[in-house]
């Protein structure tokens, strides 16, 4: 088994943009546990757990709930557990892709709400500066 590096709290909020507190809630809720602690106790993550944070990262602005993550989380721990010796059955995977793929679906339909809701920010900003250019302040721009 190769070993994998190693990260502090620190470097690990800079890659993945969330601030320390977000990382040590997620943790407490039980989302993201780190992999090791130190001597010290400082927290260590991998590149699994970072990849983990990611995906949560992503969830967030869709309005996932914690609930809903962990699921999520869950979900896709157990479809990718073939190589350590928990392999579910068939029947298992399928339920597993089942609850996935509605997942998938309810992301899928919040993308196009905050599509909707960009467009029509995206218009009222056009609004304005058309507005402001008619003023005579600054000219409209596309």
């Amino acid at each position: 088994m190769t070993e994998q590096r190693q990260m502090q709290i620190g470097e690990v909020a800079e890659r993945t943009g969330l601030s320390l507190r977000t990382m040590r809630h997620y943790e407490e809720v039980g989302l993201v546990v780190p992999s090791a602690r130190s001597k010290g106790g400082f927290r260590l993550y991998t590149e699994s757990d970072v990849e983990r944070l990611m995906v949560i990262r992503r969830m967030k602005p869709l309005d996932f709930s914690l609930e809903e993550m962990r699921d999520l989380l869950e979900i896709t721990d157990r479809l990718s557990a073939a190589g350590s010796g928990e392999t579910p059955s068939e029947e298992e995977r399928e339920r597993l892709r089942e609850r996935l793929d509605s997942y998938r679906k309810v992301a899928d339909a919040r993308c196009e709400t905050l599509r909707a809701r960009l467009s029509m920010a995206e218009d009222f900003a056009a609004t304005l500066r058309q507005r402001l250019a008619e003023s005579g302040g600054e000219p409209a721009r596309q």
